[in-house]
């Protein structure tokens, strides 16, 4: 057992060159193996997706791509490969693979939300809670991490403002691997620095993500045979509410049927929500209210299904948080004690009932779907689940099932169409 413990904390072997050259058409781009020297000693990542397997990181320093007319990134717009030494505020246990994209992740969200202070939390490179306010990063934050606080645990904190002490006090608080901000204030600094293990990384280049919307990345999928996968990153078309499109379709009669328009909360809400989208595994629905994620449904094979299940997710984490608040106990503690019965059992089922009238937190929320739904049962779970507004791509033969379903209901129920799908793979 020791010996399985003591791998997570080891460097596996790097045998990777120090450069990399990729040649495509008449486009020549070079990178060089990002290393740090750490204590006296050079190192790289410290492993890929798993101990046993060697990972190197790569950044691009000559050579820009353009395909199609179009530009794509490349040397000087780096973030977490351009992060040197003194970027690396603290190394902790020293990043790895999984440390870096999740990492990334939280960027390729926040490139979207740089109109306010947010904050994305994300595990096993998928958001567990987002959120962006107005009234700064302290209250995102608490927000983000209230929205899953379960899933949170050792999770990945990015955000696009300043590290205020407010919210490091909060961070601190709390177990999490990796921490990346623009910038620190002292204070906030010497908080976070107290969790020795936790890795702290400050990136200038989130305070102005909005430069790079819009510009793509080559994106590169390795196939288990050695073959490669080469295709433009993916480039949200909604940047503002007017992008979203009016959800009309023709029914079996041939009339055009058209459905409500959101409010300006719940247009904002949509436009919020679809920003996390573009960092959320296929196929997927987030349900979000006043800025913040209720309920993330990730990487499921069916459309009704995944919001069945993230329904049943919102429900688990609104319960929980009422037993962390009001008890002090996980609802798993909670439960195991309730087991046994006493005064414990009645204040689960109290827990319960509550959860149930407020239906996990979910009234009065939007819906994003990344693709479109190919029946109305998904869209009527929403409904029934809570959702006030929906937003989806669009395109299906059965959209004007999807609008009916919204028009039928009491009251009536917004959607839009974005006409992009946002699938993640």
């Amino acid at each position: 057992m020791s010996e399985l413990k003591k791998m997570y904390s080891t460097m596996a072997e790097d045998p990777f060159p120090e450069d990399l050259v990729i040649k495509l058409g008449d486009a020549e781009l070079a990178f060089a193996k990002r290393t740090w020297t750490i204590d006296g000693e050079t190192k790289g990542l410290r492993y890929g997706e798993n101990p046993d397997q060697p990972a190197a990181l790569y950044a691009p320093v000559a050579g820009r791509l353009s395909l199609g007319g179009v530009e794509f990134r490349g040397p000087g717009d780096g973030l977490v490969c351009a992060a040197t030494e003194e970027h690396l505020l603290q190394s902790g246990k020293h990043p790895g693979k999984i440390n870096l994209t999740d990492v990334d992740n939280g960027i390729n969200i926040l490139q979207y939300l740089a109109a306010k202070p947010a904050v994305v939390i994300l595990k096993h490179n998928n958001p567990c809670g987002a959120a962006w306010s107005d009234k700064g990063l302290e209250t995102a934050f608490t927000s983000a991490y209230a929205a899953d606080r379960i899933a949170a645990f050792g999770g990945v904190v990015v955000v696009n403002r300043t590290m205020d002490a407010a919210t490091a006090k909060h961070i601190a608080a709390v177990y999490m691997e990796v921490v990346a901000a623009p910038d620190y204030e002292p204070e906030a600094l010497a908080l976070l620095k107290g969790r020795k293990n936790l890795r702290i990384f400050k990136l200038p280049g989130l305070a102005h993500l909005e430069k790079l919307v819009g510009q793509p990345y080559l994106d590169i999928k390795s196939l288990a045979d050695g073959g490669m996968v080469l295709q433009f990153s993916f480039r949200n078309r909604i940047l503002s509410t007017k992008d979203f499109l009016p959800a009309q379709a023709t029914d079996a009669d041939g009339a055009t049927i058209i459905a409500r328009s959101p409010t300006p909360q719940e247009a904002e809400d949509l436009l919020f929500a679809w920003a996390v989208e573009a960092g959320v595994s296929s196929n997927s629905v987030i349900f979000a209210k006043n800025g913040v994620t209720v309920a993330i449904g990730t990487g499921e094979q069916d459309r009704v299904g995944v919001v069945e299940l993230t329904v049943h997710k919102a429900k688990t984490k609104f319960a929980d948080n009422l037993a962390v608040t009001e008890e002090g106990l996980s609802l798993y503690d909670l439960t195991r004690k309730a087991d046994s019965g006493g005064p414990e059992q009645l204040k689960l089922v109290d827990i319960i009932r509550r959860t149930e009238e407020a239906k996990g937190g979910l009234a009065g929320s939007v819906v994003v779907s990344d693709g479109f739904f190919p029946f109305r049962d998904g869209v009527d779970q929403c409904i029934k689940a809570g959702a006030t507004a929906i937003a989806q791509p669009g395109g299906s033969i059965r959209d004007a099932d999807a609008v009916a379903a919204c028009n039928e209901a009491e009251p009536q129920v917004a959607m839009v169409f974005t006409w992009q799908r946002s699938f993640k793979h």
